[in-house]
């Protein structure tokens, strides 16, 4: 009797053991990741290599501080004479494929493939041609932006890439902006036509399955420099009819992302340009024009930031802003680590709330998993 007793209450603790045991295995699974990775989800760098073997520092980025995502180039930023992660369509489709294996989530892995004068696959690394965007607007067929944008997408697909800094919505209001007007990078100057085009082209990535990404709020294509050298100042040449594209677009649910402009405009935010402020972030984009997806900066490493302000500076005024994911085009040495620490001692120190960090973890999740299944992604 006392035998079996023994075994009944045996039994019956190895059953509530493994209850138990698996009751904390599902508490495990649903707690929510840490501070410093849902930090890492919030980086997008650009990185040198058209391969990644084991000892790459992006690969230790990636598995040890949680990188969110990854900006690919065709050339090095510095000297264009040198490859940076593009040779052909075979090389490229490893190098993603190896960044994603990397990664415990899926990546997103961005280009700008505009077309025209911005496209990072270029026909000499045997991609298909494309037109800019002023071609496309000034023919103002849509069956054609449609076929160009499916294509640009298909390719992408092939690729792995799930994320096109395309299109551009800014108005071309001044044809000699170096970098918008300059390289044609506009489909016009008319609201109505840059809705018509840049809504084709998005629907036509998401049939393909990529996301897309408005640029540059709230509106670059009035100004007379670029803000890759310098802070440009719009105050005396935006309107507000820059900002109709991006509502439009916004309200027929077409805005997987937002990128941000590095443009300065007195009369919106007198101390900051409008990547690092608060009355243009959440002010204009999220409160008056009801957009709660991820936001991204422009190229925190473009002159127009790193020549008025630090690094920590820029990151704790983009986050503060309400910018999501944190865009620095050149991967040097520990620049992810550093970057991580910089934003971890800032929550530290109150100058950034937890809650902060946790709502574009949520916004950049969410997007993510509108990823799942494709590309080898979901895990």
């Amino acid at each position: 009797m006392i035998r079996i007793q023994c075994f009944c209450w045996g039994l019956w603790g190895a059953i509530l053991l493994c209850l138990l045991g698996g009751a904390r295995e599902v508490k495990a699974q649903s707690t929510p990741p840490g501070l410093e990775e849902q930090i890492g989800q919030m980086l997008m760098v650009g990185f040198e290599g058209l391969e990644v073997g084991p000892g790459h520092p992006i690969l230790r980025d990636i598995r040890d501080y949680h990188l969110g995502g990854i900006l690919l180039f065709d050339t090095n930023l510095n000297d264009r004479s040198r490859p940076r992660n593009i040779r052909n369509a075979g090389q490229l489709r490893k190098l993603v494929a190896d960044l994603q294996a990397a990664s415990d989530r899926p990546l997103l892995v961005a280009v700008d493939q505009e077309g025209g004068r911005v496209q990072r696959l270029k026909p000499r690394y045997g991609f298909p041609p494309t037109e800019s965007a002023r071609q496309l607007g000034e023919a103002d067929n849509l069956l054609r932006t449609r076929r160009q944008a499916a294509m640009i997408a298909r390719t992408l697909d092939e690729m792995g890439i799930n994320l096109n800094l395309a299109p551009v919505v800014d108005l071309d209001v001044n044809p000699e902006n170096p970098v918008i007007g300059g390289l044609r990078r506009s489909f016009g100057a008319d609201p109505a036509l840059v809705i018509r085009h840049a809504r084709a082209f998005i629907e036509e990535h998401h049939r393909a399955g990529v996301l897309c990404t408005l640029k540059h709020f709230p509106g670059h294509g009035s100004a007379a420099g670029d803000t890759h050298l310098d802070l440009v100042d719009v105050t005396g040449s935006w309107s507000p009819r820059e900002l109709q594209p991006f509502a439009a677009l916004i309200e027929a649910g077409l805005a997987d992302a937002v990128m941000t402009a590095h443009i300065f405009h007195a009369g919106l935010d007198e101390r900051f340009p409008a990547t690092l402020s608060k009355q243009v972030v959440t002010g204009m984009l999220r409160n008056r024009l009801q957009f709660d997806g991820v936001v991204l900066s422009d190229d925190l490493q473009m002159g127009a930031i790193t020549r008025h302000f630090g690094l920590a500076t820029a990151l704790r005024q983009a986050i503060d802003a309400g910018v999501d994911v944190l865009v620095l085009a050149d991967h040097r040495g520990n620049l992810v680590p550093k970057a991580v620490a910089l934003i971890r001692q800032m929550v530290a120190r109150g100058e950034l709330s937890e809650a902060r960090i946790h709502q574009s973890y949520a916004r950049i999740k969410a997007l993510k998993e509108r990823l799942k299944g494709r590309n080898g992604e979901g895990k």
